[in-house]
């Protein structure tokens, strides 16, 4: 996975916006305005954090070598995912699935309605 194809499967997430509230080499994808993933733009190899239920964060570090503690984030509740050879595709956009259902299952109930609509 490179950084568009990573830009092209989060934007294409109902509600979702891009920003850069970090500078310009710090892209943020937000679900109703709370940040369901970021990436740097210009690392290589793409890394990218996510967030995950605490007990799966552990358990996904322990399983995969390209799954680390979120860099410069809480790390019981995000992990950093270095794509690079043998990270999975598949694997990597069911990890930023359940980001995003994360998030939007914490986002106020008045904001979980509007998406429903």
């Amino acid at each position: 996975m490179n950084i568009e194809e990573l830009r092209d499967y989060c934007i294409a997430k109902p509600f979702v916006e891009e920003t850069f509230p970090f500078g310009e080499e710090t892209l943020v994808f937000k679900v109703m305005g709370k940040a369901f993933l970021l990436s740097g733009i210009s690392e290589r190899p793409l890394r990218f954090n996510v967030k995950c239920d605490p007990e799966k964060a552990i358990e996904l570090r322990e399983q995969y070598n390209y799954v680390l503690p979120g860099y410069h984030m809480n790390k019981k509740h995000w992990n950093t995912i270095v794509c690079e050879s043998g990270s999975n595709t598949k694997l990597l956009k069911l990890w930023i699935d359940e980001s995003y259902q994360l998030v939007a299952d914490s986002l106020p109930k008045k904001l979980r309605d509007e998406m429903k609509k």
